[in-house]
């Protein structure tokens, strides 16, 4: 597995590189410290998984790139913030995971195996915080899971979904084809207001904590 790690300090790939050749085995770490590296080791040939710290220069717009280029690649931020806005940028770009800088190495080896299998990693995250009265006085609170028009088995698949599962690994933990569980998935993004499973896990992440 080729892995394309994107980051400025050498301490920090470094130390990522070694983590990841020990918790997966056969792993080939590139580290580059530039986007203009990243750009030239992607013509290069396409890696199984980016790493990306996006508070590098031009950090953003290759992640825009990478998805806009190679739509199945997953990129997994790593030195974020625990900043909800941060994260909903990172993974409305087209990001996989996010594992803010407080997270430990469990967790972002935990990240990265869920990435790898097809799921999403959204982090706990702080609530998001208008600081004009009024914004805050007219913002609608979201509605408890109790309080949700789901069936028990949609509120299972939006448990599955903030676990990141895909929907296959959701198919196989809940014995049923892959098309009841996108009937499954659409019902929840309906009950939501969400357009995408990315904000879904984010609005039921935010709801949970």
């Amino acid at each position: 597995m080729r892995v394309l790690l994107v980051d400025a300090f050498p301490m920090v790939r470094a130390a990522l590189t070694g983590l990841i050749e020990q918790h997966f085995a056969g792993s080939q770490v590139q580290g580059v410290d530039s986007v203009a590296a990243a750009r030239a080791a992607l013509e290069q040939g396409v890696p199984r998984l980016v790493l990306l710290d996006l508070r590098m220069d031009g950090g953003f717009e290759l992640l825009q790139q990478i998805h806009r280029e190679h739509l199945l690649l997953p990129v997994v931020v790593i030195s974020g913030s625990d900043d909800t806005e941060e994260a909903l940028q990172a993974l409305g770009a087209g990001a996989m995971g996010y594992v803010p800088e407080r997270s430990d190495l469990n967790t972002l080896v935990q990240a990265l195996h869920l990435v790898l299998a097809g799921g999403t990693y959204v982090p706990p995250l702080k609530p998001r915080v208008d600081d004009t009265p009024a914004a805050a006085s007219a913002a609608a609170p979201l509605p408890d899971w109790a309080e949700l028009p789901l069936t028990p088995r949609q509120k299972h698949v939006l448990h599955l979904l903030t676990q990141g599962l895909s929907n296959k690994l959701i198919a196989r933990e809940l014995g049923v084809s892959v098309e009841t569980v996108k009937d499954h998935v659409a019902a929840v993004f309906k009950a939501l207001g969400a357009s995408s499973r990315t904000q879904a896990v984010l609005i039921a992440t935010q709801k949970r904590s």
